[in-house]
């Protein structure tokens, strides 16, 4: 399972640190859909803003697609208002406090706060203190104490007035060691895991200059999934691997029972308003009833013939609604143990969330968001279709009645209304130019995209995922210059320093008005220029702004000549480019459905936010140090394998004279007609040797490889002198016995042609002119 690396883990800390990534996550949409499953779902209470009344209603969903949004339920349907974006994985669960704090948690290991009916969608506080995915969180309805549990077998109980200290406090007390970012009090904190407010939303630093510390609700042995807490934050209960039901005193951490009974993992909670009933939902597919006071289980209930996933119930608590892995929504009387099959799904069902007692909302593994009538909607005439029955105590009492074909009928067959989604991608391809990627939907829609650009260039609708990637095969080789992943149900490409450099193309391939047909492009380069064009632009301001008021004295430009910095191997480049836009058309993303960018400066820890947001004050506190280099600077690190050395000789059994007596080097996307004007050039009879040494050069092989044919940065014109003989003769140039075409690039030939480790091997001969 994908993992995010996280500032609160400092295991393995004495090992290199890897340069830090940037990703960017490409949508085909506006940002008004989910586009994975959603995992959490919460309707605030009636004393909250539009909780209530006859005004609209506000829906709050937090989805795999890393995002949360708030949703404005009116007569008319559900209309997204704000996008929450900051977390950089999976959001697993959302709770608003009583000051409308909205808080969420995700597979990042991060807290997050925001201000819940601003519009805004600002992240205004990041918690570090989680060392594994963060699962679940509880909170008190009458106070702010909020509880949070995860994968690293650790509950923690927050007190969120005493963690939000003001901006303005933290940072005049910025010097003290006590800034939070997840430590204890008077525990030292790493220069690098201290931040401040930013633009980005990641204001860990600036949580806690009093060395605010959570209390630790120690004792869990294994990785907990589910958290409840009552309504006066007196209590706390928590589950997960264990297969036991731990009852907890927020207000201490102190531990006061464990109640055992399930036999499989504990995935769902919840307490009645006082505390004193507690029903659980395992992975054994049994809900149980407990008794605090009397510390038993009072009732099992067997509904569900899968995992039980979510459960939800009315203040009173006298009946549950469940679903799980089975698809099924079910609900129960806790006195009667009457069951009723509600509705059936088309995917595992992850939450369910009552609005009064009038509907229930749904939300599965898809990226829709679907509402059914609640139990008291139902007519006579409705529950006479459906079928009810008694659920019993054990499993196999369950899954009997479904053999014997007596499974229950739903009561509702379809919900009263869906908020879409976007399907998510489930498959993809990188195609062999490195620059196109074929992906499918979970409807069975086949795009491709090109993700310089960010965008779809060709829907093939519902065709075969095979045969199109087969149609769409092209024989080249272009070095894996980004990695990329649909975890978060879109496309998400890494850049790595030096890997993300590694790819050039001609700038007359991808059709640059008045390009040389020697210039050369750096793909990993122009890539970053078009993500981070809107951040050059609003800098340039900027630093346009603060020139002006300080005489000159700051940064005044994008790209400009800085003496003080020591040019790189690769600053041959500029020159190349400087005559070029600040972006290429090849490489302009979307403004409308712009990437969002995950990424981590030299303080505190990811973040992510939309490109187009980007204000231009981000600095290397905020953004890896070699992506400012690459677009600030035209500054690229050195890079490996960016030739190709090859032998070059006359076919067997022509007469043609041997023009190098060694090795030679080229760049790797080097073109077989470039090869064809260098014999060409070299085969001219009258011709001294010695003419063309400055152009190229060969070597013995026990002297190495040298330069021969051009190189990456300096020009190359091959075959520039004109042939004096009455008739030009044509070359093939052969490797393996086969004709290469011109067109094919000598990274190709090696590895579809040659397929040797050993050096490419090249033949060249005459035949007659047609």
């Amino acid at each position: 399972m994908h993992r995010v690396g996280s500032a609160g883990n400092n295991a393995n800390a004495s090992r290199p640190r890897k340069e830090r990534r940037l990703t960017y996550v490409l949508r085909d949409s506006n940002d008004a859909k989910h586009c994975s499953g959603v995992n959490c779902l919460i309707l605030p209470g009636v004393d909250a803003p539009g909780g209530g009344g006859d005004g609209g209603h506000y829906l709050f969903s937090g989805s795999r697609d890393g995002t949360l949004k708030r949703w404005e339920l009116g007569n008319e349907g559900a209309v997204c208002g704000v996008t929450f974006e900051s977390h950089v994985d999976w959001v697993n669960d959302v709770v608003v406090t009583s000051n409308d704090t909205l808080v969420s948690c995700s597979s990042d290991t991060t807290l997050k706060t925001w201000r819940a009916y601003a519009n805004d969608g600002e992240c205004t506080r990041t918690f570090r203190q989680h060392s594994d995915y963060v699962t679940s969180l509880a909170s008190a309805h009458q106070s702010n104490i909020v509880a949070s549990g995860g994968l690293g077998c650790e509950v923690f109980i927050w007190d969120l007035e005493a963690a939000m200290v003001p901006v303005a406090r933290a940072s005049s007390e910025a010097g003290s060691e006590g800034r939070y970012d997840g430590f204890p009090s008077g525990l030292s904190v790493p220069a690098e895991r201290l931040s401040t407010a930013n633009s980005t939303g990641n204001a860990s630093g600036a949580m806690l200059a009093n060395s605010y510390a959570p209390i630790p609700a120690k004792g869990h042995k294994e990785s907990v999934y589910a958290l409840a807490m009552n309504d006066s934050g007196t209590l706390l209960v928590s589950g997960g691997t264990e297969k036991a039901v731990r009852v907890w005193d927020p207000r201490s951490g102190a531990k006061q029972m464990k109640l055992k009974g399930h036999t499989d993992n504990v995935r769902a909670l919840l307490l009645d308003p006082t505390g004193r009933l507690c029903l659980s939902g395992s992975s054994d597919s049994i809900i149980r009833l407990w008794d605090l006071g009397q510390q038993r289980c009072v009732h099992s209930y067997a509904v569900h013939t899968d995992s039980v996933w979510t459960l939800a119930s009315a203040p009173s608590f006298s009946h549950v609604y469940s679903g799980g892995k089975d698809l099924s929504v079910y609900v129960t009387d806790l006195a009667t143990r009457e069951s009723t099959l509600l509705c059936t799904e088309q995917q595992p069902v992850l939450r369910l969330t009552l609005q009064g007692d009038e509907w229930l909302w749904v939300t599965t593994t898809d990226s829709a968001l679907n509402k059914w009538p609640s139990q008291e909607q139902a007519s006579l005439k409705v529950f006479q279709r459906a079928s009810t029955f008694v659920a019993g105590s054990l499993p196999f009492t369950r899954a009997r009645a479904c053999m014997d074909g007596s499974a229950p009928v739903a009561l509702y067959t379809h919900p009263t209304s869906t908020i879409p989604g976007t399907a998510g991608i489930v498959r993809h391809s990188i195609l062999n130019d490195r620059r196109h990627v074929l992906t499918k939907d979970a409807t069975g829609n086949v795009k491709l995209w090109e993700i310089t650009r960010g965008t779809v260039i060709t829907d093939f609708g519902k065709v075969s995922f095979e045969d199109k990637e087969k149609e769409l095969f092209e024989m080249v080789s272009v070095p894996a210059w980004f990695t990329m992943d649909t975890r978060l149900g879109s496309i998400s490409v890494h850049l790595d320093t030096p890997q993300c450099f590694s790819a050039e193309m001609y700038a007359a391939d991808l059709h640059v008005p008045g390009a040389s047909e020697e210039l050369k492009l750096n793909i990993g380069q122009e890539t970053l220029r078009g993500l981070m064009a809107n951040w050059m632009t609003r800098r340039r301001q900027r630093s346009s702004i603060t020139s002006t008021a300080a005489n000159g004295d700051a940064e005044s430009g994008i790209g400009e000549h800085h003496p003080d910095r020591r040019p790189s191997s690769d600053d041959s480049h500029d020159d190349s480019n400087s005559h070029q836009p600040l972006v290429l058309p090849a490489f302009e993303f979307s403004t409308s459905s712009p990437p969002s960018i995950i990424t981590e400066g030299s303080q505190g820890g990811p973040w992510r936010k939309k490109a187009s947001e980007l204000d231009g004050s981000e600095d290397e506190k905020d953004l890896p140090w070699w992506v400012m280099d690459c677009v600030l600077h035209n500054r690229l690190p050195p890079r490996e394998n960016a030739k190709c050395s090859f032998f070059l000789q006359p076919c067997e059994g022509t007469s043609l004279q041997i023009l190098t007596q060694g090795k030679l080097s080229a760049p790797r996307i080097l073109r077989m007609h470039k090869v064809v004007n260098y014999v060409l050039e070299k085969l001219v009879i009258d011709k001294p040797l010695e003419d063309s040494a400055s152009e190229t050069t060969s070597t013995t092989g026990r002297q190495g490889s040298q330069q021969a044919v051009g190189n990456g940065y300096g020009p190359f014109r091959p075959g520039s002198r004109v042939w004096q003989q009455p008739v030009k003769p044509v070359v093939e140039i052969v490797c393996n016995d086969q004709v290469l075409p011109l067109g094919m690039s000598l990274a190709t030939v090696r590895a579809y042609i040659w397929k040797k480790p050993e050096d490419l091997c090249l033949q060249y001969r005459t035949v007659p002119n047609r």
